[in-house]
């Protein structure tokens, strides 16, 4: 006999869990008290073996039923308390609460030896991880009965602890209402956010594709739930979210929340493309100004993609280091098979390096990577201005000043643009385009071009400290040392927590060592400068870091000890 399963609430999670129970045999029987959601999952999964009503009687047969109700206590405590008595005295109860007390839900219910605690962080059949939260007077029927019908969900059971996956939960969902500010402000699109934080953090969904998965009302509910523990300003829901929430937009479940979801609940496209007045202007010629690790990579994804290209460097000794820096970069390119011994010749035929910004004259886009110092930015912006033919495109690539400011330092700011690469640039797809007031639409058009010739991802964004990927992420990394501060949590439960519930690449107190130390500290006082408020001012833990020397990898120790020699 198949299990027969109950699931009350067909939202995001309900009719996800529902989709992945029945294609794994599982007899469900679903509950909503709202006929336009029954309608619609029964035309995206009716099956023999599923039985949609209104009423929790119906649930009788169930030998277990999950609840999949949005994050209130009230509510979800009601619910408990009324399936105790249609249900059969064996049947046990999974509350998919997040941030809730699940012992105090157990109490509540009246069956507190049949309830279990069931955490997903991505719903089904996008999420495959969940945590079980038993409790003292949870029964071993019930706890073996609850792991039973999550691994019929096609779900690995994860070893979480509540505070950690807590933690993260928080992390995120703080996040994700930073984004949602952002679209409120008309800071991006929602397309250009969600691609923006997705290859620039590396993330399996964007924040606000996430968030539609979810569902808009249960985030809502949590943030809310965790403004009122914390009584953090990071948890007040974003006004457009309340805005979507009462319209009804309540994200995948509902076919419309940031995105639109067709009649199968899959993501549609945007109905426009993106629109770039004017037409570009021809690039023969390019050069770049600055010979570091960023410099160098732009450069050889230019000559790459088949531009002549002038690297101006500070000396003869840091111009050929940088020749070096490329010629080994293109080897290592031949020796794992991505080019031949013939285009790597042929690459490098393309590159100049020189000391004087005389040897630009005639380059038709120069593209500035130097020190993240406005004084050094302006005054190399001067020069290479001072030396280029008119109509020829000035790029600034810088994180954290002003493109308006350094457009400024110009005699013709409707010739410049910045361009945000991301390091290296050789590997990340992401170029976050920043025009300013004065920026010409053919000056845009063109940027737009030269990302997509050099086979990269374009963005467009407002001239603001920390653009998209910086103003978010940033924020989130620093909240992340500060919950060292106020929980019993450990870097590494808190990294486990992130990439294991959220499928990141990396947890933040890795991500932190990884940038380094120094380079958060440096872009979150920017940040925190350029912010009315100053927030989000830096962790006094990340502060006392840097200043003992720990700055992550580079010098063996941060969050972590490195081992160097691995």
């Amino acid at each position: 006999m198949p299990l027969v399963i109950g699931v009350v609430g067909l939202g995001g999670l309900g009719e996800g869990l529902t989709k992945v129970l029945l294609a794994n045999g599982a007899e469900v029987i679903g509950v909503d008290s709202d006929l336009d959601v029954l309608s619609r999952v029964h035309h995206r999964l009716s099956a023999p073996a599923l039985t949609l009503a209104t009423e929790l009687v119906d649930l009788k047969r169930a030998d277990l039923v999950i609840e999949a109700l949005p994050e209130d206590f009230g509510t979800k405590e009601t619910v408990l308390q009324r399936l105790v008595e249609p249900c059969a005295p064996g049947t046990v109860f999974l509350t998919t609460t997040s941030t809730l007390s699940v012992p105090k839900l157990a109490i509540a219910s009246g069956a507190p030896d049949r309830v279990v605690g069931l955490r997903y962080s991505i719903p089904p059949p996008y999420g495959h991880h969940a945590s079980l939260t038993g409790t003292s007077m949870a029964s071993p029927e019930a706890l073996h009965l609850a792991r039973k019908a999550v691994r019929l969900a096609g779900t690995e059971i994860v070893s979480l602890g509540g505070r950690p996956a807590e933690a993260a939960t928080a992390l995120l969902y703080a996040c994700m209402n930073r984004t949602m500010n952002l679209a409120d402000a008309g800071h991006a699109t929602v397309e250009d956010l969600d691609t923006a934080l997705k290859l620039g953090c590396g993330l399996k969904f964007g924040p606000l594709h996430l968030l539609d998965l979810i569902g808009l009302d249960t985030v809502r509910s949590a943030l809310r739930r965790l403004h009122e523990i914390t009584g953090s300003d990071s948890y007040v829901p974003s006004p457009l979210l309340d805005r979507m929430v009462e319209e009804g937009h309540l994200g995948r479940k509902t076919g419309q929340g940031f995105h639109r979801y067709d009649d199968r609940g899959e993501i549609m496209p945007p109905p426009r493309t993106r629109v770039t007045n004017g037409e570009p202007r021809e690039i023969r010629e390019a050069g770049v100004v600055g010979a570091g690790l960023m410099g160098c990579g732009i450069a050889e994804i230019l000559v790459v993609a088949g531009i002549p290209t002038t690297l101006v460097a500070r000396s003869q000794e840091r111009a050929e280091a940088a020749r070096d820096r490329i010629r080994s970069s293109l080897t290592r390119g031949v020796q794992k098979g991505r080019m031949s011994e013939q285009d790597r010749q042929d690459v490098l035929a393309r590159l100049t390096v020189s000391t004087g910004y005389e040897s630009l004259h005639n380059a038709d886009i120069v593209i500035e990577s130097v020190a993240e110092d406005k004084a050094v930015k302006h005054g190399v912006l001067q020069g290479v201005d001072a030396h280029l033919k008119p109509g020829a495109i000035i790029v600034t690539t810088t994180s954290s000043l002003s493109v308006t400011g350094c457009a400024s330092a110009t005699s013709r700011p409707a010739d410049v643009i910045g361009l945000h690469f991301f390091n290296p640039a050789p590997v990340m797809k992401l170029v976050e385009v920043v025009r300013t007031d004065h920026t010409a639409d053919d000056v845009h058009a063109t940027a737009h071009a030269l990302v997509k010739w050099l086979r990269k991802t374009a963005v467009d964004c407002a001239d603001r400290v920390g653009f998209i990927v910086n103003h978010v992420l940033f924020p989130y990394l620093n909240d992340a040392i500060g919950m060292l501060a106020r929980t019993d949590v450990t870097v590494e439960e808190i990294d486990t927590a992130i990439v294991t519930a959220f499928h990141h690449p990396m947890g933040p107190f890795t991500l932190l060592d990884t940038i380094g130390l120094d380079v958060s500290l440096a872009i979150l006082e920017t940040l925190s400068a350029a912010s009315p408020t100053g927030e989000p001012a830096p962790a006094a833990e990340l502060r006392r870091l840097v200043a003992a020397g720990h700055l992550g990898t580079k010098t063996g120790s941060g969050f972590r000890l490195v081992n160097k020699g691995k």
